[in-house]
């Protein structure tokens, strides 16, 4: 067998590496943590019989870490150029009750010192509220309960809907190429982050550093619906209205049909009130004086008449079922080639592909 150089032998273990473990995902705890020159991170991965020496570069590490804690991390195997075995790390995500504790408390007390969570920067919500950008699981439940409640309580609403993963090593930078998507575009008024409960490992990924800054940063405001009322993210600090649940981010999103219905009542009964009261105030008054307070009054009455009327038309006219009847139909999903969308017509519900999509003239 012909004999090969050092940097021969070391480019072919590597190429088989790289072949046969294109990338790996392993669980254990964090020990000899330390960074060189500001700029490369190394620590060791272990269990209770091994260890796994690990590297990476610090701008990819997006979660505080310490000696001790318990991650999952993915990456390469790779043998340096000095012949010793390391792990490249591409992310890094703690996992257990008291990692996520830890990192969440190390990463909420930098972000605070920085001002990221300061209550100045908050914004409120558009008053003409019709365009609404949602990042979130389209299979999720939570999705599906922020949907029905967004068209039971007023409806008439443009949903822009981003499919993203909402848990795992993979969901932050999802939810950031989302964010980056609604913001480019500006065609949304306000951007939902919608996402159920979970265990605190589940909703880990909105601890993530990179997402958290990302939420801040948005130039269009941003609000959460993330886990149960008891769970807090840094997302949760970070954005501009924190809703409970998703099902309670659509409620602040929205008026309520009924209510409005019922405010709308409330004015003409009380109209209708004043109006007897004033009828016995001018009996007393001569005749051409209560001639042109009662022209007066039914004039307005007519104007508050027509109002209720055109009110009603209007809530009439933004009921998703009646539109649904006119032979209409609701798209959810992501509008793009090969995708699953959902689509609700008055009698059925349809999962269809998507086979090309191409913008109106």
């Amino acid at each position: 067998m012909e004999a090969i150089t050092p940097t021969e032998f070391l480019n072919v273990v590597n190429q088989t590496l790289e072949y046969a473990y294109s990338s790996v995902t392993i669980v254990g705890e964090v020990a000899s943590f330390k960074v060189n020159q500001g700029k490369w991170v190394f620590f060791d991965l272990k269990d209770e019989e091994s260890s796994v020496g690990c590297f990476m570069t610090l701008w990819s590490l997006r979660q505080p870490l310490e000696d001790g804690m318990k991650i999952m991390v993915r990456g390469v195997p790779k043998v340096t150029k000095w012949g010793k075995f390391s792990f490249t790390v591409t992310a890094v995500q703690p996992v257990g009750e008291g990692s996520l504790k830890k990192a969440y408390e190390l990463l909420k007390k930098k972000l605070t010192a920085e001002g990221l969570f300061d209550a100045a920067k908050k914004r409120s919500l558009p008053e003409d509220l019709t365009r609404i950008g949602v990042i979130s699981s389209t299979q999720a439940a939570g999705y599906a309960d922020f949907i029905k409640i967004l068209n039971a309580r007023w409806g008439g609403m443009k949903v822009q809907v981003a499919h993203t993963q909402v848990q795992g090593l993979d969901a932050p930078d999802q939810i950031m190429r989302a964010l980056q998507y609604f913001n480019e575009r500006s065609e949304v008024q306000v951007i939902a982050i919608l996402r159920g409960g979970g265990s605190a490992d589940d909703l880990a990924c909105f601890n993530d550093e990179a997402l958290v800054r990302a939420v801040a940063s948005s130039k269009i405001p941003v609000i959460c619906g993330i886990g149960h009322e008891v769970d807090e993210s840094l997302c949760d600090l970070a954005c501009d209205i924190r809703a409970s649940t998703p099902s309670n981010a659509a409620e602040m999103l929205t008026r309520d049909r009924t209510a409005e219905k019922a405010k709308l009542i409330r004015t003409m009964e009380q109209t209708g009130q004043r109006v007897l009261q004033e009828i016995g105030r001018v009996k007393a008054a001569n005749n051409d004086k209560m001639q042109q307070m009662w022209q007066k009054l039914q004039r307005e009455c007519t104007n508050l008449q027509k109002t209720l009327e055109q009110k009603q038309k209007m809530l009439k006219i933004l009921n998703p079922e009646n539109v649904l009847k006119q032979g209409y139909a609701i798209v959810a999903g992501t509008i793009n080639p090969g995708s699953v969308v959902k689509i609700t017509t008055f009698k059925n519900e349809i999962e269809a592909e998507i086979k090309k999509v191409k913008e109106r003239k």
